[in-house]
């Protein structure tokens, strides 16, 4: 499996959208340097409410393009980085991927998926009804979340747009994504 970088982003603020930048950095640990997200423990500021001690699963958030595409089809005007991902993607089924997978990125950077990104009214601030498009039910009523992964850096690199993906999946038995 594999696949290719379309867009990188960062935002020092906590700030819904993060603009496109041309290069990213990951930090082993921490997440994307210079990003609001960055850190050992959580920065997610509900999560910090709740517990600022928790670490931090959420360290990188990934959206596959081809949600952008699905939202763009359905009457959305959405690019990258206006859902608040530091990476989007093409050619890699993030969401059918299982806790611990790990995506290369460039030539240096890993990144292990945690789980998926649940999304919370804030994406409905964005652009109304785009909530009800990203988290839905399937036919036996299970919730299903398509807003992307969340994952940590193992591994410090830099990371552009048009870099490959490389997709490493762990040892069976898999176990699937849960929300982080």
């Amino acid at each position: 499996m594999g696949g290719r970088v379309t867009a990188v982003s960062r935002d020092e603020g906590h700030h819904f959208t993060k603009p496109l930048r041309d290069r990213i950095r990951l930090l082993t640990g921490l997440g994307v340097e210079g990003d609001a997200h960055l850190g050992v423990t959580v920065q997610h500021r509900s999560r910090v409410a709740q517990d600022p001690t928790q670490p931090n699963l959420r360290q990188v958030h990934l959206i596959h393009g081809e949600l952008h595409d699905a939202l763009r089809a359905a009457g959305y005007e959405v690019q990258p980085g206006e859902l608040g991902e530091n990476v989007t993607t093409r050619d890699v089924d993030l969401l059918a991927l299982p806790t611990g997978a790990r995506l290369r990125l460039g030539a240096e950077a890993v990144v292990e998926v945690t789980g998926l990104r649940n999304p919370c009214l804030q994406i409905d601030r964005f652009e109304k009804g785009v909530l009800k498009e990203v988290v839905g039910r399937d036919d036996a009523g299970n919730v299903v979340r398509k807003a992307g992964v969340m994952g940590i850096v193992l591994a410090d690199g830099e990371i552009r747009p048009g870099d490959p993906i490389a997709v490493e999946l762990p040892q069976e038995p898999h176990r699937p994504l849960r929300p982080v």
